[in-house]
């Protein structure tokens, strides 16, 4: 599959998108930048344009359905995407939980999870129409980890993965790919506000994350369709080789582990 030419980028004006965004950016490619005010993606565009880009911003809060409709209106207006980036993201607070907030717990679920389906709903058949495309989910660690203070969070995370998975399971022999990345722990907003990285002084450089997305668009990992690769713990390198060669179907992806032993066993 040809290289990405336009891309879709929500939760760009900040933190990880707003890198990825700028990563991306270059002669030839058109990037959609999407976050909840347009005045907050001016910098973010002026980077992108800065490197030979064409940008479009679009403004959308993404935990109502209203707003992300109405985007994707502005946005396939004016033809199909090729690539979307799926990086708008929120906490959903630090609770036990049977402490924490109904309204907000569920409004992680409708940023984190519903709005990427909603995006993928409308942008997929046209990529289909078009010859393919490429979906870039901003996974995490906490999509195969439990966590007694952040669930919301990790709900999202794992139904997210589990939703690449699907996408990549039909978009088989339709030109889709999907790949999820998880980027480590990068120092934003949201990670030094939270009190399980109260302390921390080791980060993950996100210029880790941004190589990984520039050769996922660049259609150099479409062979790692429906696995997780991690920043900062996988090799680049090592990815574009398994890229090439293939990897099994169990590889990096969510599925039930067996028990170690069995009753009885010594």
């Amino acid at each position: 599959m040809k290289p990405s030419e336009r891309i879709l980028v929500t939760g760009a004006s900040r933190g990880i998108g707003r890198a990825i965004a700028a990563g991306l950016a270059g002669p030839g490619r058109k990037l959609v930048l999407v976050a909840r005010k347009v005045a907050s993606l001016a910098e973010t565009a002026a980077e992108c344009e800065a490197r030979g880009a064409r940008v479009c911003t679009v403004g959308a809060e993404l935990s109502k359905v209203r707003d992300v409709e109405a985007m994707l209106d502005i946005v396939l207006a004016e033809g199909s995407v090729d690539m979307v980036v799926n990086c708008a993201g929120v906490l959903g607070g630090e609770a036990l939980p049977w402490e924490a907030d109904p309204q907000e717990w569920w409004r992680t679920q409708e940023v984190n999870v519903r709005a990427p389906f909603l995006i993928q709903r409308r942008a997929v058949p046209a990529m289909i129409a078009a010859g393919g495309g490429r979906i870039l989910d901003i996974s995490s660690g906490a999509a195969v980890k439990d966590n007694a203070r952040a669930s919301a969070y990790y709900v999202s995370k794992t139904a997210l993965m589990r939703l690449g998975g699907c996408l990549a399971e039909a978009g088989q022999g339709h030109g889709i790919a999907v790949l999820e990345l998880a980027p480590g722990v990068v120092q934003t907003d949201m990670t030094a506000g939270m009190a399980m990285h109260a302390g921390r002084t080791e980060w993950t450089d996100v210029a880790l994350s941004v190589e990984i997305a520039v050769s996922f668009a660049d259609g150099l990992l479409d062979g790692l369709s429906g696995c997780q690769v991690r920043a900062g713990s996988d090799n680049l390198a090592d990815l574009l080789e398994l890229s090439r060669r293939g990897v099994g179907t169990d590889e990096r992806r969510l599925r039930r582990t067996d028990f170690e032993g069995t009753p009885g066993e010594s």
